[in-house]
């Protein structure tokens, strides 16, 4: 069955006496055309011809309060804010430490050396490697 009484179209009403009230406005024009094609606006493009409208004194009050309603029973979207920027990697203070403690002692201890650079260019070490500092650092202080 069909509707004997088509729905009433307040945004396009109020669409339609903006364009008469603003004939060279871009804004306005653009919003009627968007409207006719997609036959919706956004909230914010609803808050907008609110505005415009709400300066036109010969509109009806009733279709701006009906307008604001629309408006005001849409959603708003709100953007979460970016994460905190972290590091890719995070350097292991244990084994800088023992890098360090171990290169005062022996300076050109190759395999310190070779870990300290790769510990240098945030390279993760393994846990073999771990172990290996731990035990030379233990070897150099009995």
């Amino acid at each position: 069955m069909q509707k004997q009484k088509p729905e009433i179209d307040i945004v396009n009403e109020v669409l339609e006496e903006c364009v008469m009230a603003y004939p060279i406005s871009s804004f306005v024009i653009g919003l009627y055309q968007q409207y006719q094609r997609r036959g919706s606006l956004s909230k914010k493009q609803l808050e907008g011809l609110h505005s415009k409208a709400s300066k036109i004194e010969t509109i009806h009050p009733g279709k701006l309060a009906t307008l604001e309603a629309l408006i005001k029973k849409m959603r708003t979207r709100y953007n979460s804010e970016p994460p905190q920027l972290k590091p890719m990697f995070e350097k292991d203070k244990l084994a800088g430490e023992l890098i360090s403690s171990i290169l005062q002692k022996y300076p050109q201890h190759k395999r310190v050396l070779f870990l300290s650079s790769r510990y240098e260019n945030n390279e993760t070490l393994s846990a073999l490697e771990m172990d290996e500092l731990k035990r030379f650092h233990q070897l150099l202080n009995k």
